[in-house]
């Protein structure tokens, strides 16, 4: 006969009737936090899966912005910028209302970022419990999440989009975009003796044998700061910076299901703090704006005192409100306040002065709508055939248009019949067109192609015109029916003494729709002979390429 110590001891995370149906291993499996892991995986997983399904021949039609989509912080953002919701960004009112209902699920149960912080957490905390109850323990800096939030809407609503920087769907999105895709298609294609055929089925960008984006670097390094710093405050980001995070904290303070600790159950044994991913005092006032939900305490609890249940009755042992000062919100404000007219004095993207390298991607709206939807998530450059869609470096675009998507001609062209980044972007900063509307054809004959800029030639450089050499590469590659680059012939003389006749090449602007595929496949190669700005650009009726009369 067993004796009571040998009886197995229930599990008090689950329900009697649960643990009356299942044996104790069972039991185990169905605890909370291994329902969370399984989430967890799932949806981090599924993100992957649609930044895979984002390439062209995989397309289809798939909802792959459909995580973005959901982040309601885009939503609200975009909102304030604009003045209307595009009306797929609503899906962020569906993790409003499961904040609302079971507070901050989003952050340890679906989003995809936070998912890498915690796994990157748990696999180097190499800290004895002791140490983790300190490290866990709330910190006067974790206010600082709910200033950068401040700082970022009230940016927004003065037109200066810039949420993407520190959204976290948008980083990872841009991060798996620009970084990790890239290098993991590299990885692919150096493992000797597999079938290429069979690799390029599993890359990223099959049948492209490498992308590479301009300032890929930076934004890895940016990702590996952030994950790193969960070395020394764990999962940092979350509870530091996130603007996410700090909104749905903010809701969460309504939130219907909460946890909730029994005070003449609870012994103070702290071992609800060795593994609580928010930091958010479960031994104490439990700070319900900082709560990831992640189970752990439920799970970690020896004596049940904690659960997972409708809003408990004793209101003080929970703390409703994030721990912000109004001296300190105040000074967000003012940081916000001046963070717009900061972002615009470096004057590159207005049309009286723009950069003539800032070319955006067919179906971009004109330049200030359109800083004012991009979120710099990226799914164009991820999604783009030729890997001509780069983000925007400083020189480009400043502060404000930094890795947002711009065209370099120099690495590739873009494909008349592709209009793939139209169909990936989630805010409408690059409108859906079809291939008919980017020529200018069928219904759209009268409107004319959208023309991206306009090529012009560097005749100190260029082969026939410089140095007697013949070539007409740019005129054979032109794609547009009459060419936009066209030749004359003119006999020269060469140092030899010998009469050639060259086909010197020459631009016709009402033709040239700037799709820069003569700058990609130029054969002078450092500073390429022709080249193609945003001088022209239908999406600007001020950058004409001949000055107006001014009137008056």
């Amino acid at each position: 006969m067993n004796t009571a110590s040998e009886i197995p001891e229930p599990d008090k995370t689950l329900p009697s009737s649960t643990v009356k149906m299942f044996p104790p291993p069972v039991r185990k499996k169905l605890r909370l936090t291994n329902v969370r892991i399984v989430s967890q995986v799932f949806f981090f997983t599924a993100f992957l899966a649609l930044c895979w399904l984002t390439w062209t021949s995989r397309l289809e039609g798939y909802p792959v912005s459909r995580i973005l989509e959901m982040d309601p912080l885009v939503m609200i953002s975009t909102m304030l910028s604009t003045g209307y919701v595009y009306r797929y960004l609503g899906w962020g009112l569906l993790v409003l209302g499961l904040t609302l209902l079971a507070g901050r699920v989003f952050c340890n149960w679906i989003c995809p970022y936070g998912t890498l912080h915690q796994f990157v957490g748990w696999l180097f905390n190499v800290h004895k419990a002791k140490d983790n109850f300190d490290r866990n323990r709330y910190r006067d800096m974790y206010f600082f999440k709910y200033a950068v939030l401040t700082v970022l809407l009230i940016m927004a609503a003065m037109g200066a989009l810039q949420i993407g920087l520190l959204d976290p769907i948008c980083l990872m999105y841009r991060t798996v975009a620009t970084v990790v895709a890239p290098m993991f298609d590299m990885s692919i294609d150096a493992i000797p003796g597999i079938d290429p055929l069979w690799v390029d089925q599993i890359k990223f960008a099959p049948g492209v044998p490498s992308r590479i984006f301009v300032g890929s670097f930076w934004i890895g390094l940016f990702m590996l700061v952030l994950v790193g710093a969960n070395l020394y405050v764990p999962r940092f980001f979350c509870r530091v910076l996130c603007p996410l995070g700090a909104l749905l904290g903010a809701v969460s303070r309504f939130s219907l299901v909460r946890i909730n600790r029994d005070v003449h159950k609870c012994t103070d044994c702290n071992m609800c703090m060795n593994r609580c991913e928010g930091a958010a005092d479960p031994q104490a006032a439990i700070r319900v704006s900082e709560c990831f939900s992640c189970m752990n305490c439920i799970d970690d609890c020896p004596e049940d005192a904690l659960s997972f249940t409708m809003v408990g009755l004793d209101t003080k042992q929970v703390k409703l409100l994030p721990d912000v000062s109004k001296r300190r919100m105040f000074f967000a404000g003012v940081v916000g306040t001046l963070g717009y007219p900061f972002l615009k004095i470096h004057g590159t993207n207005t049309d009286a002065n723009f950069s003539p390298d800032l070319i955006r991607p067919p179906g971009s709206v004109e330049e200030s709508e359109f800083l004012e939807k991009c979120i710099k998530c990226d799914q164009c450059i991820n999604s783009c055939p030729t890997n001509v869609l780069q983000p925007a470096t400083w020189a480009e675009g400043g502060l404000e248009g930094l890795w947002t998507p711009v065209m370099n001609f120099n690495i590739a062209h873009c494909q008349l019949k592709c209009t793939l980044c139209s169909e990936v972007c989630p805010t409408g900063a690059i409108r859906k067109i079809t291939v008919e509307e980017k020529l200018g054809k069928g219904d759209f004959v009268e409107q004319g192609p959208i023309v991206l800029g306009t090529a012009f030639f560097d005749k100190g450089r260029c082969l026939p015109h410089a140095m007697d050499i013949p070539c007409v590469v740019c005129e054979e590659v032109c794609p547009v029916s009459p060419k936009a680059i066209q030749t004359h012939d003119e006999e020269v003389k060469t140092v030899f003494n010998e009469v050639v006749v060259l086909n010197k090449p020459f631009i016709v602007p009402d033709l040239c729709i700037g799709c820069g595929i003569c700058q990609a496949e130029c054969p002078v190669r450092d500073d390429r002979a022709v080249y193609v700005t945003a001088v022209g650009e239908s999406r600007s009726s001020e950058r004409s390429l001949l000055l107006k009369k001014r009137s008056g």
